[in-house]
């Protein structure tokens, strides 16, 4: 913004992924398989089925020694093919599958479990693997099948048939739902279960020295104690906001573009890293507090929606703070910083800047900024369905496909969602189709304008359209977060 329906993942997904089962050495269900080990076990269930093609699901259960990465191998019986995978990387010859780990999730410890997930083709018929392989040892359950003596009493607690319950994060509930984050920024906590990265980075003003800060634990909340030492006696600025994706789409200081900003080069203002305190369950972390002058941008992205691909986004903000300039956004924008014109923008915007759209009410609203327009609906200006809305935690979702797209909201810290819009792409010309470029922006407008305040705590952006299910989900996983 300057200043001046295809086949869907099956309905109520996340909620349907089932717990395995096992009787009697037999499992419950149809669709789902487990495959266990000398020192490992895997569970792998397929998530949804749309015609020519599915996704899965597979969580891996290190029974044996600790592994500090892991590769795991397994066969295709109907010539199936993987199109799609997140959290890891693969190969694929023939039936043949290679899945390894990615910088986050390399480690298992003994008892503990990593997942990974995938969207794959198939021809019609869809069988589950019948044997996984983790580092070459095929899983079979034990650690070291052996035969006690004739004399021996058999064992009283016989070794783990189904693996620990993962916690579900964000990005791993999106994944389930078939739309998978490609984009995952928080400063509070970690958006996938078994992430144990960098969550941002802080640099300190009395030597410049920085200090990557991450999670207390794998799938955590920041170690807010961390930055706490590092900056004490000094100031700190937040310099990076690490992609937890593992696409590497991390933001940093926003360039120059249409407008420069007011730090050296152009460039805009670094956000103080000790201006947005707050906790989550029960934990001390710090926001992104935004101040008139501040921007986070990352022009070369991988994996982010382009012209008319769908697409999803979230952001937790802060629905207090916020003011009329331009332009509060998160979301996809323009990769050379300019305005190119009308569609070239998909984002979330978070304000009360009633210049180029609004809602009932005197604002804030979420709306979405397309570029050369703030939409709170179908129509350019005034749609009376966009409530004005001011949670102190608040939950802000834009997504659009092909002349489709919805505005959701709700209060971070309790309920569900509600949806403000849903419908065809605005009735102004420019955007049907979308142009969107695949940039991605924090706290500034496409064209980095640069005259919003806002404080923003997590997000992430997804490959595809989520279904309101799966934001339903998220929302849950939001409000049990503990956003206080």
């Amino acid at each position: 913004m300057k200043r001046g329906n295809a086949w869907r993942r099956l309905p109520g997904l996340v909620a349907a992924l089932a717990t395995l089962v096992l009787v009697g050495g037999g499992l419950v269900g149809t669709r789902l398989a487990t495959a266990a080990a000398a020192g490992c076990q895997v569970s792998y269930a397929v998530s949804s089925e749309w015609p020519g093609g599915f996704g899965a699901n597979v969580t891996i259960t290190d029974l044996g020694d600790p592994v500090s990465s892991w590769r795991l191998t397994w066969s295709f019986g109907a010539g199936q093919t993987i199109t799609q995978l997140w959290n890891g990387s693969y190969t694929q010859s023939g039936a043949q599958v290679t899945v390894t780990n990615v910088s986050y999730n390399g480690s298992i410890p003994t008892g503990g479990s990593t997942s990974f997930g995938f969207n794959g083709a198939s021809n019609g018929s869809n069988p589950v693997p019948t044997s996984f392989a983790l580092n070459g040892t095929t899983c079979t359950g034990g650690v070291t099948p052996t035969t006690p003596p004739t004399s021996t009493p058999p064992p009283t607690t016989p070794p783990p048939t189904t693996p620990p319950p993962s916690t579900q994060q964000p990005c791993d509930i999106y994944a389930a739902g078939g739309t998978p984050c490609v984009a995952a920024h928080s400063t509070t906590r970690a958006l996938y279960g078994a992430y144990n990265g960098p969550l941002y980075q802080v640099r300190r003003g009395s030597d410049n020295t920085t200090r990557d800060i991450g999670p207390l634990a794998p799938g955590g909340v920041a170690n807010a104690a961390a930055q706490d030492s590092f900056c004490a006696g000094t100031t700190c600025l937040i310099t990076i906001i690490y992609d937890q994706s593992g696409r590497g789409n991390k933001l940093t200081q926003a360039p120059p573009g249409g407008f420069s900003g007011p730090a050296p080069g152009g460039y805009d203002n670094l956000a103080d890293a000790t201006l947005a305190p707050t906790t989550v369950g029960g934990h001390k972390a710090y926001g992104v507090y935004v101040a008139p002058g501040t921007g986070y941008r990352n022009n070369s992205t991988n994996g982010i929606a382009k012209g008319d691909q769908p697409e999803g986004m979230y952001a937790i903000l802060d629905g207090t703070h916020y003011n009329g300039g331009c332009c509060f956004d998160y979301g996809n924008a323009e990769t050379n910083s300019r305005d190119n014109g009308n569609g070239t923008m998909e984002a979330i915007y978070f304000g009360n800047n009633k210049v180029w759209g609004y809602g009932a009410g005197n604002g804030p609203w979420i709306m979405a900024d397309l570029e050369n327009g703030l939409f709170s609906g179908v129509n350019q200006k005034y749609n009376a369905n966009d409530p004005s809305i001011s949670h102190r935690y608040l939950t802000a979702i834009v997504k659009g496909e092909p002349n489709h797209w919805a505005i959701r909201g709700g209060n971070a810290q309790s309920g569900g969602l509600s949806t403000f819009y849903n419908g065809v792409r605005p009735n102004v010309p420019g955007y049907n189709p979308m142009k969107k470029e695949g940039a991605i922006i924090l706290g500034i407008g496409g064209d980095n304008s640069h005259g919003a305040r806002g404080t923003f705590y997590e997000g992430v952006m997804t490959s595809g359209y989520p279904s309101d299910a799966t934001e339903n989900a998220v929302q849950a996983n939001i409000t049990a977060a503990g956003y206080r």
